[in-house]
């Protein structure tokens, strides 16, 4: 079967309006949950990405029924549960270790394959076997995957030693029928993480959150079926933004909420960009240029690890040299090879540039990088290693000089609502092309 890739042409600045949808990273949480309810369950406002049908396919696997509509999906359970998701979706994605404790609670036993995701760094199951263990779950690991069994899981103080957001979504999923009352300590609390807590109250769940990372839920005997509008997608949102500002021209996006991007719009300001914000929508421009600026990833409410991948190539349009510092994952900077073949200035380094020492200190993970712009890009031949690299060489091919071939952009299309017709409408000169 032939390799699907874009050819892009330079095309001047991008214009246009953008609506944005539900999040990738939520949509597929949600759909988990939707496990746990008695009951139909529906998700709206939910994006057309492939994690979807993806999730959706083990869904149907474990026995619940589901409907995808447009911008719906609608979920029930059935009344036989599997309690095994098929070894073919192995290392596929991460949502298969989430289903682990909704399957104990339905069938008192549970498998599943071994997980993959982005390569772009450790993300350990052990934060989510652990909590499981905690609560009562007898675990065994091999090369297959994870089994696990449980009579009745009870409820437990957690502390996570980082605020994993999917050991948290597990232990959330986990605990809300588990007997008694769970603790999470150190939790991680991003809006994709208290949109599922909040989707779990309306399912029936007894959930608190109280300061300091901290989450309390009280185990409930059952929860029933709801229905629930995604918010605004906040990867995808900023990332048009800095479409727009790396090609010269101007984004206005709509359908996500001003606070999902209060600290990406304060970094953009800083190097420059001038926001104009309404309660419907949002657009930044760069009228007088752009600034070098100095910016570390963090977890909630800091500069999200997904942003930097977009701001990488904004960096080589700013004027002077900036610094990318990250600290969430230590192998996120694997896309900058293809960034350097398009002619990108970018030096990756192990030490911790651009902010107080972070975990990856005096490790060899490089995870530190200074860009120099502003950068004379050329189009290039490039493979596209995972969902937020693909965006960014779409970015750095829009302002290139001559054609780029990006293959792998199944990746693009897992993660983002129709890209190709969203960068289509802003006048990026793209198609597609079997290679």
């Amino acid at each position: 079967m032939n390799e699907q890739a874009w050819l892009i042409e330079p095309s001047g600045p991008l214009r246009g309006d953008v609506e944005v949808r539900g999040s990738k990273n939520a949509v597929s949480k949600h759909m988990v949950a939707a496990m746990l309810g008695d009951g139909p369950s529906t998700l709206h406002n939910a994006p057309e990405v492939g994690e979807v049908h993806l999730t959706a396919a083990m869904l149907e696997a474990l026995g619940i029924h589901v409907e995808i509509g447009d911008g719906e999906i609608t979920l029930e359970r059935g009344s036989v549960i599997e309690p095994r998701v098929p070894e073919k979706y192995t290392g596929l994605n991460r949502i298969p270790i989430l289903m682990l404790g909704p399957l104990l609670h339905l069938a008192g036993e549970a498998f599943v394959p071994m997980v993959g995701g982005d390569p772009i760094g450790r993300r350990p199951v052990n934060f989510h076997l652990e909590a499981l263990r905690s609560m009562g779950a007898e675990i065994i690991e091999d090369e297959s995957g994870i089994t696990a069994k449980a009579s009745r899981l009870h409820g437990t103080r957690i502390t996570l030693p980082y605020p994993s957001v999917g050991a948290t979504e597990t232990i959330l999923m986990t605990a809300v029928l588990a007997e008694g009352k769970t603790v999470i300590k150190g939790a991680a609390m991003e809006p994709e993480v208290v949109e599922l807590a909040l989707y779990l109250q309306r399912m029936g769940a007894m959930i608190e959150l109280s300061p300091d990372r901290r989450i309390v839920i009280e185990g409930v005997e059952k929860l029933h079926g709801a229905s629930t509008w995604l918010a605004g997608d906040r990867i995808e949102a900023f990332s048009y933004l800095v479409a727009g500002l790396v090609t010269g021209g101007e984004v206005r996006v709509h359908g996500c909420p001003q606070d999902r991007l209060v600290t990406a719009i304060t970094t953009l300001a800083r190097m420059g960009a001038r926001f104009d914000i309404t309660d419907d929508w949002l657009t930044a421009s760069a009228p007088d240029g752009l600034r070098a600026a100095a910016v570390q990833t963090d977890t909630h409410p800091g500069f999200m690890t997904d942003w930097q991948t977009p701001l990488m190539v904004l960096f080589t349009r700013a004027e002077g040299m900036s610094v990318l510092h990250e600290t969430v994952f230590e192998n996120r900077l694997v896309y900058v090879p293809a960034l350097q073949k398009m002619g990108c200035e970018i030096e990756v380094f192990s030490q911790c540039l651009g902010g107080p020492a972070c975990r990856y200190h005096d490790t060899n993970a490089k995870h530190s990088a200074v860009v120099r712009g502003v950068s004379k890009l050329r189009g290039a031949d490039v493979t596209l290693p995972d969902i937020r690299a693909g965006f960014s060489a779409v970015l750095a091919a829009a302002v290139a000089e001559g054609t780029s071939t990006l293959r792998g952009v199944n990746h693009i299309e897992r993660g983002y609502h129709r890209p190709f017709d969203q960068f289509t409408s802003l006048g990026l000169k793209i198609r597609r092309t079997d290679v």
